[in-house]
């Protein structure tokens, strides 16, 4: 069974950047999280981050649909 909460670093793993952009995108609020425990540790609630993947894939969709392939990029 999966854990309901993951730890910033967790999530970094799962997105495959660093721990560090995964605390920024917490901090700007791209990223919903919550900050549990005495010393305030920040939680992603695994729910949540497979809701930002799929906004992700929308916005990457209609940014794709806005930017057609000109033909020096299928040079590339």
């Amino acid at each position: 069974m999966e854990p309901r909460f993951l730890l910033l670093s967790d999530v970094a793993a799962e997105l495959n950047v660093s721990d560090s952009q995964v605390y920024h995108m917490v901090r700007r609020g791209e990223l919903p999280a919550i900050k549990i425990g005495g010393r305030g540790q920040w939680r992603v609630e695994r729910a949540r981050l497979e809701e930002y993947i799929a906004a992700k894939y929308a916005e990457t969709a209609e940014w794709v649909a806005q930017n057609p392939l000109t033909e020096r990029d299928e040079e590339a």
